[in-house]
């Protein structure tokens, strides 16, 4: 039976909050359900699962883009930037907690090989601190500094989202090597659907508990929301099936529904998406020596001609004698 229990409801706002507050220093009720790339940590040790889903995906179920640009190599021990692009629409409203509409806010994990962290603040460059502005990044958990997690943000603000990452040294860390790897990132805008403990957020449609006649809908009062009764055609039991504020009903009194029915619109205007990008981890030795390849390979064709022109000299100097 799909229903929510106000004072449930409201003790999880509140536990949700008290997580996020932590991180990001807020405590407000309205912007919780932005924090899931937070929040996903308390559930699940690896933000991938073994499908390769990322889990921020259990959460907001509605499919969006996302795009990752990074370099295609780098050297040991060097600062360079990887760009996360979440694209939506910065014009639309989402319903919030409290049942008004607010702004879209943004968030991303970015999972990168064992080894690639975010870079030290005395290590980033001028130009990437201009792009970084206000950001705040944190580790998933301790321990995994590969994984990074920046958010909820303004999505007006950071629909692009540059994360300065350190390559390793395999030079000192023996853990690293000079090889291609897998960088993978998870980016949503907008609330979730489903709250960590499983309960449905007022960003997704709420249906019908039971098939029957809907014999009321009341619109509650204080903080919004309606109830609405459905007597059962089979047995003429009566079901309340409770609506958080915010939702538009599709319904009216008199109606006869089906099981699952919809009874409200669908309010969510935003989405999670994943993508992945490979980088190679290059050995300045490499390419010192195709350099030094390229370079034999010139000096040689120079060595040529120039044989080649003393030989056309000689012939010429031999036939005019």
């Amino acid at each position: 039976m799909q229903r929510i229990i106000t004072n449930n409801w409201m003790k999880n706002c509140w536990v949700l909050s008290l997580i996020v507050s932590i991180g990001f220093g807020e405590l407000n009720c309205s912007s919780v359900s932005n924090a899931y790339p937070i929040l996903a940590q308390q559930n699940y040790e690896n933000p991938r699962e073994a499908t390769g889903r990322i889990v921020c995906a259990n959460c907001h179920l509605a499919k969006k883009s996302v795009d990752i640009e990074a370099p295609q190599s780098v050297l040991p021990d060097t600062v360079f930037e990887a760009v996360v692009k979440i694209p939506y629409d910065t014009q639309i409203k989402q319903v919030l907690a409290n049942g008004k509409k607010g702004g879209l806010n943004v968030g991303a994990v970015l999972i990168l090989p064992e080894g690639f962290k975010l870079a030290p603040s005395n290590r980033i460059p001028a130009e990437i601190k201009e792009k970084l502005g206000k950001l705040s990044f944190q580790s998933y958990r301790p321990g995994r500094e590969n994984i990074i997690v920046v958010g909820p943000v303004p999505g007006k603000l950071y629909s692009e989202i540059v994360f300065p990452i350190i390559s390793p040294d395999p030079g000192t860390d023996k853990e690293a090597h000079f090889l291609k790897y897998p960088i993978y990132v998870g980016g949503n805008r907008g609330r979730g659907q489903i709250y960590p403990d499983g309960s449905k957020s007022n960003n997704t449609v709420y249906a019908a508990s039971v098939t029957g006649k809907i014999k009321r809908v009341v619109r509650k009062e204080g903080r919004g929301g309606y109830e609405i009764t459905i007597e059962e055609s089979s047995e003429g039991r009566e079901a309340i099936d409770t609506i958080p504020p915010g939702l538009e009903l599709i319904v009216s009194e008199g109606e006869f529904v089906k099981a699952d029915q919809p009874l409200t619109n669908n309010p969510n205007v935003g989405g999670f998406g994943q993508g992945e990008v490979e980088i190679v981890l290059q050995d300045p030795l490499r390419i010192q020596g195709l350099i030094a390849f390229f370079a034999s390979v010139v000096l040689a064709q120079i060595f040529l001609v120039l044989k080649k022109k003393q030989f056309e000299k000689v012939q010429l100097a031999e036939m005019n004698f």
